[in-house]
């Protein structure tokens, strides 16, 4: 065994110290604003943001033998067994359209907000070890999911455009309240995301419960019925559900017909509200994603 070396210093010589930091250089704590969006950090780490949607999009699709097409089965295939069983079969009223316009023209929006609020609730839980790892507003995370669904909105409209066509159902003026009806429901879905998203990192029953939540509130929205079916006394409880409407903003603005702006103002209140509470809950529980995930 090779005897250990005798450093011998020069006289006069003092060894340089090297202090090491009491505490960490960064310390994530919740903000005490009573919304906490933190905007400047998300402006910071847009490029992030940008990359992150792009990886999500390109993942969902890799692989796979039809690609983007999915983005168009998914609806037109639901679209086609509602008209069979609900148009067909159960006779349900379209407002005097077409009913595969009706179901199609409802099924959009909610197709987005559904795979958008899956894919972002199980979005930190997917992306454990970045979290883990590295520093970036956790928020960023759900948001790449939520605007990575709206690449199938915009193949989906596409389609819409086309069955428009074929039944012979001409676009409006209406067609002009489009961009802000997508614009409402992503907010609403990154708000219920925010949520499910956080919840899911302290308990993983959230990813088993998710899609049969999705599945129960399908049925509290009306995508196979017009909400003029509801009675007058109880459309306001149906109406509380923010989808409600938003899916028939989207039919009135797809297929013509008189915007019930009462409805679509319910609407917008309660996202900006739910908006808020989401924002507020994700930032609070921020700081314990690294230990918990």
């Amino acid at each position: 065994m090779a005897e250990p070396e005798l450093l011998i210093e020069p006289q006069g010589y003092s060894r340089p110290s090297v202090s090491l930091p009491e505490k960490p250089l960064l310390v994530m704590v919740p903000s005490k604003r009573w919304v906490a969006l933190d905007l400047r950090s998300l402006w910071t780490f847009r490029d992030l943001l940008y990359f992150l949607t792009l990886r999500d999009v390109k993942i969902r699709y890799k692989q796979t033998a039809l690609g983007v097409a999915w983005a168009v089965l998914q609806p037109l295939l639901t679209m086609l067994i509602f008209t069979l069983f609900f148009g067909r079969v159960a006779k349900i009223p379209s407002n005097g359209h077409p009913y595969a316009l009706f179901a199609f023209a409802g099924l959009l929006p909610w197709t987005f907000f559904a795979n958008a609020i899956t894919n972002s609730g199980n979005s930190l839980v997917n992306n454990a070890a970045l979290i883990s790892k590295v520093y970036f507003p956790r928020l960023i995370m759900p948001s790449a999911a939520v605007l990575a669904s709206l690449v199938d909105l915009a193949v989906s409209l596409v389609l819409m455009f086309g069955l428009a066509a074929f039944y012979g159902v001409g676009m409006s003026l209406n067609i002009l309240a489009l961009p802000a009806l997508i614009l409402l429901t992503t907010l609403l879905a990154l708000a219920v995301s925010l949520f499910f998203a956080a919840l899911n990192v302290k308990y993983r029953d959230v990813r088993y419960a998710l899609p049969f939540l999705v599945q129960l509130a399908m049925f509290a929205t009306p995508i196979i019925y017009p909400i003029s079916m509801v009675p007058q006394r109880w459309r306001w409880a149906l109406l509380l559900n923010p989808m409600a409407g938003l899916v028939e903003g989207f039919r009135v603005s797809l297929l013509g017909g008189q915007f019930d702006l009462p409805g679509l103002e319910l609407a917008s209140a309660i996202t900006i509200i739910l908006l808020a509470l989401g924002a507020y809950y994700f930032r609070s529980v921020e700081r314990s994603f690294a230990d918990l995930i």
